[in-house]
């Protein structure tokens, strides 16, 4: 019996990343996938350029959808928001949640991603590579509680390092199933106390080196 294809909601959030929108979008907007998706740009209520270069880009991709965080929401919490209203737009089966500083390294991208999902995944973290991609699949998703609020507390102080990604837990990509997205946020932007952060750092690495 075949394998039944899955179907993809690429979510990001921006804020004044025009230039990284003109650079990278294209490569998330032209992915070779018959099965079709979507891509959902959720704008914190950007001051550049961002929302004029989104809708130029609306015009040659149908399947580009956008969204904004009004600006009175813009505080501690507003990626797990900007996230969250990314879901709730979202209508295919599983859920990409990715970032416009990197870009997919080809258009076979989300044919990889495909062939990684299956009934017994509920969760997958993904890594760009010059050669491809990497991926590491749960079948649950409190699995990679440690391994996301990490990053994201990384993330949240500007902190992007790109050295051994994948045993220090510095995803790209992460996808999940679309019921399964909101048990995800609640990971993210956790308040972790320093000596907590640098345990999770050590619990990563131990389970990165073994996978």
């Amino acid at each position: 019996m075949d394998k039944k294809e899955s179907s993809f909601s690429v979510i990001m959030t921006v804020y004044d990343h025009a230039h990284e929108l003109e650079e990278h979008l294209p490569a998330f907007l032209t992915q070779e996938y018959e099965p079709g998706y979507e891509v959902i740009v959720v704008d914190e209520s950007s001051t550049d350029e961002t929302d004029d270069v989104l809708k130029l880009q609306k015009q040659s991709y149908p399947h580009l959808y956008t969204t904004f965080l009004p600006k009175p929401n813009r505080n501690i919490t507003r990626l797990k928001l900007a996230l969250t209203i990314g879901v709730k737009a979202a209508k295919k089966d599983w859920v990409i949640f990715s970032d416009i500083h990197a870009a997919p390294p080809s258009s076979e991208w989300l044919k990889e991603v495909s062939e990684a999902t299956d009934d017994t995944t509920d969760i997958i973290l993904g890594y760009f590579r010059k050669n491809g991609i990497r991926m590491q699949s749960f079948e649950e998703v409190s699995q990679v509680s440690r391994i996301v609020r990490k990053a994201e507390r990384r993330r949240a102080n500007g902190k992007q390092g790109r050295r051994l990604k994948v045993m220090r837990g510095k995803y790209d990509f992460i996808v999940v199933r679309r019921e399964k997205a909101h048990d995800l946020l609640k990971y993210f932007e956790q308040d972790i106390s320093l000596l907590n952060l640098l345990g999770l750092r050590l619990l990563v690495m131990l389970q990165n080196c073994k996978s």
